[in-house]
């Protein structure tokens, strides 16, 4: 089994689009779990309010490829491009929790 890659995205909600913003992030976590993609967290940030952290931790890198090619993941990506700015992504993290 391979080990999950987490990837780490920065969005800002465009002015007056927090909420409709928020609901497609959801509804593409609902498409992402259900083909296996990866299950992903969303975190608001308490200092600097209208920045959300997503943390998505794909399945594999497979499953990230598959992903990116998959129609379905490409509409809601495309709707979330009028509706917000990800800032930052960062995508070839590595957990060293275990390294010595």
């Amino acid at each position: 089994m391979e080990q999950e890659i987490l990837a780490i995205a920065i969005v800002r909600p465009n002015e007056g689009m927090e909420q409709q913003t928020l609901e497609v992030l959801r509804a593409l976590y609902v498409v992402m779990t259900r083909k296996g993609y990866s299950r992903d967290r969303l975190y608001r940030d308490t200092i600097e309010p209208g920045r959300y952290f997503n943390l998505r931790y794909w399945s594999s890198d497979r499953s990230r490829r598959e992903a990116q090619e998959d129609p379905e993941v490409h509409k809601y990506w495309s709707r979330l491009g009028n509706l917000c700015v990800v800032e930052t992504v960062y995508e070839q993290l590595v957990d060293i929790t275990a390294e010595k």
